[in-house]
């Protein structure tokens, strides 16, 4: 675990952790010499030696006083190592996280990193000093102990050490055991938290629907399998424990038999042997107690290798020197993708103009979304090309995407800020009153006005305090404050009322030129405005493609699909006196 350790730690917390254990060392050999020196001295007590046992007292305290230095210093340094190790972890979990393709974000592994980031990396930032401190101290010591009997007598020395490998392999199968049983009580609590976290989300929809005994099987059977992995942990380490404290109270025991039969044999004095049983059971005292911490080497590695899982997530591949794309237009071609079975898009290509504004409808699991992840490249296509400007994303670099997209999704999030900051955060660099008239152009003023802080009112967690509407206009115009060549749109004006739907497709129109966009909407409104429509099929491709009145005029499959909208759109609720 500590090799594993100083992997994930800085160069300072590697220094001191280093350091940490090299005292710890210390102080468990001065401990193991003082308690061989209390075989001298015991024997002197019983043999009335008073001058040998003056120079053993004083010999006991050199040492002790010793130990006492170097003990204090082991913990100081412990103080400080454990908040360096604590700080290194996080950091590099940040790192991680940030590094992170953000198709790996696209499971809920909010419960797993929120485990990571609070009890696992505190555990593990704390396991030096607090468990393995006392680990190597309950080896050490005893290791320095049993060289020292050898110099006494060797047949005891012996017996003890014919004892040391039963004792190492039940311990390491206690530790085995807790890993396993931990790792499988960790995924447990990462799922509990995750359906814990969507409970209280999804609040709002569940009372609406007026039948929440769907969401509570959810959460009541992941708390179940949570309940019944941390028993298994508890059954495990319990029988564990009883098992190694059995082991060592018979490797005492087989020392005493074999004393008690040499004294009486008259092969071992009775001062010594009484001495050497001091020191047996200062051999096998703090092996016992040691059993106890085994399992939390085990807990602290189950979270060690969770971060090893991080880090061997494989990142997108990335160019050594990033393309220089000639213009903003983005083309497939061939593309086939699929999340991991059914390719959900077939030998799909076309071309989005730049400049120019691209809406892509089609059915529901035709592969809209997915078309506009890949061109955000949250995901590499298994086959074929997507590029911008001529220059595949490969080549352009994930740096260079992110940089020239400004995506906009119907599932919007929003910080626990102000709305100011909210918006701001697409253009850090623009001033207070540049972002305020940014975000007027989205109408995001208008849901100001309303509200008694301004724009300095807080959203709450995910934007809770706005509406669904209000929430993405917020998002819309931290999009377009980022100024970015492209602006992916996907139904981002679904949840929009008409008079802030056309505020918003009034900014879109002052796009055209500018920028590349494209639309994944349902909206007829949004359509119509569109310079090319591509009509997706069933199959992952492409049934037709043309302007709004060329495929009208064709009358195919865009034409029906726009039938059926404008049919849809045109239903009103009427009541009979």
């Amino acid at each position: 675990m500590i090799r594993r350790l100083l992997h994930y730690s800085s160069p300072r917390a590697r220094r001191l952790l280093v350091t940490e254990l090299a005292c710890v060392v210390a102080t468990a050999v001065l401990q193991g010499i003082a308690f061989v020196m209390l075989v001298p001295l015991l024997r002197a007590l019983f043999l009335g030696d008073l001058a040998t046992v003056r120079f053993w007292l004083i010999a006991v305290a050199l040492v002790g006083a010793a130990y006492a230095v170097v003990f204090w210093c082991a913990s100081q340094v412990g103080m400080k190592a454990s908040t360096a190790v604590l700080d290194s972890l996080l950091r590099r979990l940040g790192d991680r996280l940030v590094e992170l393709p953000t198709a790996w974000f696209g499971v809920d592994r909010s419960g797993l990193v929120a485990d990571i980031a609070t009890r696992g990396a505190m555990f593990v930032a704390s396991t030096p000093y607090s468990i393995v401190r006392l680990i190597l101290t309950g080896f050490i010591t005893p290791a320095t102990v049993l060289i020292g009997m050898y110099f006494y007598d060797w047949r005891l020395a012996l017996a003890m050490t014919a004892t040391v490998p039963v004792m190492w392999i039940t311990f390491r199968w206690l530790r085995r055991g807790m890993e396993r049983d931990d790792a499988e009580h960790s995924a447990a609590v990462a799922e509990a938290s995750n359906r814990v976290i969507e409970f209280a989300n999804v609040q709002p929809a569940l009372r609406m629907a007026g039948d929440r005994s769907t969401a509570d099987r959810l959460v009541e059977d992941a708390l179940r399998r949570q309940h019944q992995a941390y028993r298994g942990l508890l059954l495990t380490g319990g029988a564990g424990l009883a098992a190694f404290a059995g082991v060592v109270q018979l490797a005492l025991t087989v020392v005493i038999l074999l004393g008690a039969y040499l004294a009486v044999g008259g092969s071992l004095e009775p001062a010594t042997l009484i001495a050497l049983l001091v020191l047996g059971v200062r051999f096998t005292e703090p092996i016992a107690n040691s059993g106890a911490l085994g399992g939390g080497v085990a807990v602290a590695n189950t979270t060690l290798t969770h971060l090893d899982e991080l880090a061997s997530v494989a990142p997108l591949p990335e160019p050594a020197t990033s393309g220089v794309p000639a213009d903003w237009g983005i083309e497939f071609h061939d593309v086939t993708f699929g999340y991991g079975g059914h390719p959900v898009l077939r030998r799909l290509s076309f071309t989005a103009p730049p400049g120019r504004m691209t809406a892509i409808v089609g059915p529901s699991g035709s592969g809209k979304t997915t078309i506009i992840k890949l061109m955000a490249r949250f995901y590499d296509p298994e086959s074929g090309t997507v590029s911008i400007g001529g220059v595949a994303l490969p080549r352009l670099g994930t740096a260079v995407v992110e940089a020239a997209v400004a995506p906009v999704f119907q599932d919007v999030y929003l910080f626990d800020d102000t709305i100011l900051n909210n918006v701001w955060i697409g253009n850090p660099d623009l001033s207070r009153e540049e972002v305020v008239a940014a975000a007027a152009r989205c109408r995001v003023d208008e849901i100001v006005e309303r509200l008694p802080g301004g724009w300095d009112t807080r959203v709450g967690e995910g934007g809770s305090n706005l509406s669904g509407g209000e929430r993405q206009r917020v998002s819309i115009a931290r999009a377009l404050l980022k100024d970015a060549p492209i602006v992916l749109l996907d139904e981002a004006t679904a949840a929009l009322d008409i008079g802030n739907e056309i505020a918003v497709s009034d900014t879109l129109d002052a796009l055209h030129g500018d920028r590349t966009v494209i639309v994944v909407a349902h909206r007829l409104s949004t359509i119509m405005r569109a310079d090319q429509i591509l009509m997706l099929d069933g199959d992952g491709g492409i049934q037709e493609a043309g302007t709004h009145a060329q495929l009208l005029a064709a009358g195919g499959a865009y034409a029906s699909y726009w039938q059926e909208r404008a049919n849809a759109a045109g239903w009103r609720l009427t009541s009979h006196a």
